[in-house]
C-alpha cells in the first residue's frame, strides 16, 4: 500500500459521520435546554468518561476487571491534596492526577494482566477493596470518612473562574471527554488497536506470531488508568470534594453496568451507557428512594435481552430492520 493510500485510509477512519456529529452537539444544547442542571450534566460527563475508560480494556483488550475506580479514586485524591499545598493551575492538576494513575498501573499492569478470567477479576477487586480501605486509615493525608473539601482553583486559562452555576466546570469537562475520546478513537483504529483486538480473540496465537502481548495489554491498561483518573481529577475540580465514595467496589461494579447498557464492543458504549444510567438511576430515585436498584436492573435486563450489544445494538437493529425494508419497497 503506497503512503498516499495509508494516509488517506486514516483519514477515513477518523472522519467523524453525520451521526457522530449529532451525538456531539447533544451536550452542547443540554447546556441551554438545562442551565440549572449543569452540576448534574457535568457529573454525567464526568461518569460517561470514566465509563469510557473502562470500555477501552474491557471492549478492545478482553481485560475485564472490578478495581477500575483505584485509578479514578487515585487521580481525584491527587488533584484534591494539591489544590490544599496550594497548586491550584486546574489544567495541569487534572493531568498530574490523570498522570499519578497511569503510573500506578504501570507499576502493578505486569504483574496484573499476567492473570485472566475469573483470577483477574478477584485479584482487581482486592486491590480496590486494599486501596479504599488504605484511604479510609490513612484519615491524615484523605481526611477519611470526612473527605477532602473546600477545593479551589484558578480560573480555566486564567478567564474563565469557577461558579457555583457550574458554566466553567461543565464546558471544561467537556472539553476533556472530547480530547480524551479523540485519543481512544485514534488508538483504536490505529495498527496497535488492531493488534488489542487480535489478543482479546486468541492472545496465544498473537503470542505465537511475536506480538508482545503482555506489553500491548500493559500499555492499554496505563493509557485506560490515565483517562480514569482524569475523571477523577475532574470530579474533584467540579464538586471541590473528594470522599471515600470514589474509590469504592460500587463505582467500578457501576461503569461495568454502564458499559453494557451502552454496548461492550463500541466506543460509543461507555458514553451512551454512562449517561443513560445516571439520568435513570436519578429519575428511579426521584420516584422511590427505596427500590430505585429495581428500574435500573429491569431495564438492564430488557436491554441484555432485545440487544447483543447494549443500547446501541438495539438502535442498529432497528436502523438495519428500518433501511431493508425501504429496499424492499423500493422500486
Amino acid at each position: 500500500m503506497s503512503v498516499d493510500r495509508a494516509f488517506y485510509n486514516a483519514a477515513e477512519r477518523n472522519r467523524f459521520g453525520l451521526l457522530e456529529i449529532l451525538f456531539w452537539l447533544c451536550p452542547i444544547a443540554a447546556f441551554f435546554l438545562f442551565p440549572t442542571s449543569l452540576s448534574f450534566a457535568t457529573h454525567v460527563l464526568i461518569m460517561a468518561l470514566f465509563a469510557m475508560s473502562l470500555g477501552l480494556i474491557l471492549s478492545f483488550a478482553g481485560i475485564v476487571t472490578l478495581g477500575h475506580a483505584a485509578f479514578f479514586g487515585l487521580g481525584a485524591y491527587v488533584t484534591a491534596l494539591l489544590s490544599l499545598a496550594g497548586y491550584q493551575e486546574p489544567i495541569t492538576a487534572t493531568f498530574l492526577g490523570g498522570a499519578a494513575a497511569a503510573v500506578l498501573a504501570l507499576i502493578i499492569g505486569p504483574l496484573l494482566l499476567r492473570l485472566t478470567g475469573l483470577p483477574l477479576m478477584m485479584v482487581t477487586l482486592a486491590l480496590g477493596a486494599v486501596m479504599f480501605e488504605a484511604a479510609n486509615k490513612l484519615g491524615w493525608i484523605t481526611g477519611g470518612e470526612n473527605g477532602l473539601g473546600d477545593l479551589r482553583y484558578q480560573p480555566v486559562l486564567g478567564i474563565f473562574r469557577w461558579s457555583i452555576y457550574g458554566q466553567t466546570a461543565y464546558f471544561y469537562t467537556l472539553a476533556w471527554l472530547f480530547a480524551l475520546f479523540l485519543l481512544t478513537r485514534s488508538l483504536v483504529a490505529s495498527p496497535f488497536g488492531l493488534a488489542l483486538q487480535g489478543i482479546r480473540e486468541n492472545p496465544l496465537r498473537m503470542n505465537l506470531i511475536g506480538a508482545p502481548v503482555t506489553g500491548h495489554l500493559v500499555r492499554v491498561y496505563t493509557i485506560s488508568a490515565f483517562i480514569a483518573g482524569i475523571a477523577g481529577a475532574l470530579s474533584a475540580q467540579a464538586t471541590g470534594f473528594v470522599g471515600l465514595d470514589v474509590l469504592s467496589v460500587d463505582l467500578s461494579i457501576n461503569a461495568l453496568v454502564m458499559l453494557v447498557l451502552g454496548g461492550v464492543g463500541n466506543i460509543y458504549g461507555g458514553l451512551v451507557g454512562g449517561a443513560l444510567y445516571i439520568v435513570l438511576r436519578n429519575l428511579a430515585s426521584d420516584w422511590n428512594p427505596y427500590h430505585w436498584m429495581f428500574v435500573i436492573g429491569a431495564f438492564l435486563v430488557v436491554v441484555v435481552l432485545l440487544g447483543q450489544n447494549g443500547v446501541i445494538g438495539i438502535v442498529e437493529r432497528l436502523t438495519s430492520l428500518i433501511s431493508g425494508k425501504r429496499k424492499e419497497t423500493s422500486p
